[in-house]
């Protein structure tokens, strides 16, 4: 019977607060508001939008070079980081066979691209990989795949943007001449152990690709993620501190001396 009361005085309390707050809101004039804005929104909703039919016939149809038997041909017009100027009908051309690190770029009509004062002065500001990044003329490193202006004060390609010369901060192989054969100056030095200056006055360097098919340096392999994976090997990632702490010269002496002992213990 007392629970029964105490239930009964809740409620009604319940209720008497109800009806307080309703009569606040009401002096207030919230349930006015919120009627308004109700119905306002009910009547955009209402409201249809006008459709129009599109008349397809009067436009060509797009259809790709490809399908076409063209050549690739991009209209390009650069002004950015880089500081190039305008640029028109950009083919490759692969009829005759170029050196990796000077692709062919013709420019069919317009002017050729130049580089800002400020642009030349930051490209020559690293010499590693390279501090200008230029997804047109830049030229991919495959190792650190940085597509970048080199840093070389007399690189005509990445200074002059001259398409006949070779980038001369960006390494070729005598055998290949494909994009396996093309590293930086930085990635060159810490991977591999060689400079850009000995390779360059070497007319027969070969990339690590070539010097494994030829069996000329056993062990020796390309340690860019991409080939290790080939290989069903981890990459090493930042592997350089361990191999010289460890005694070697580059990566690819560490990895050597390493798939050398582990044929041994198989063997």
């Amino acid at each position: 019977m007392g629970r029964l009361r105490a239930k009964t005085d809740y409620e009604s309390l319940r209720k008497a607060r109800i009806l307080e707050n309703q009569a606040r809101l009401a002096s207030l004039g919230v349930q006015k508001a919120v009627s308004e804005l109700r119905s306002l929104t009910s009547s955009a909703k209402s409201g249809k939008r006008k459709w129009h039919k599109v008349d397809y016939s009067s436009t060509p149809l797009r259809r790709s070079n490809r399908l076409k038997g063209k050549s690739c041909i991009s209209e390009l017009s650069v002004k950015g980081e880089s500081g190039l100027s305008q640029l028109s009908d950009v083919e490759d051309d692969g009829e005759k066979k170029r050196p990796a690190n000077a692709p062919l770029m013709r420019v069919k009509r317009g002017e050729i691209g130049r580089l800002s004062p400020d642009a030349l002065a930051r490209r020559c500001s690293s010499k590693g990989r390279g501090s200008l990044y230029d997804p047109t003329y830049g030229i991919c490193c495959h190792f650190c795949r940085q597509k970048k202006l080199c840093g070389e004060e007399d690189c005509r390609r990445c200074g002059d943007l001259d398409m006949d010369q070779p980038c001369i901060g960006k390494t070729d192989c005598s055998v290949c001449h494909s994009s396996n054969g093309v590293l930086c100056r930085a990635c060159l030095k810490v991977r591999y152990g060689e400079e850009i200056e000995d390779v360059r006055a070497n007319q027969e360097w070969m990339c690590p690709h070539c010097v494994e098919e030829k069996g000329t340096k056993p062990y020796w392999i390309c340690n860019s993620s991409f080939c290790l994976k080939k290989r069903n090997m981890a990459p090493t990632g930042i592997a350089i501190f361990k191999a010289r702490e460890m005694g070697y010269e580059s990566v690819a002496h560490y990895l050597m001396d390493r798939l050398r002992k582990a044929d041994k213990r198989g063997g």
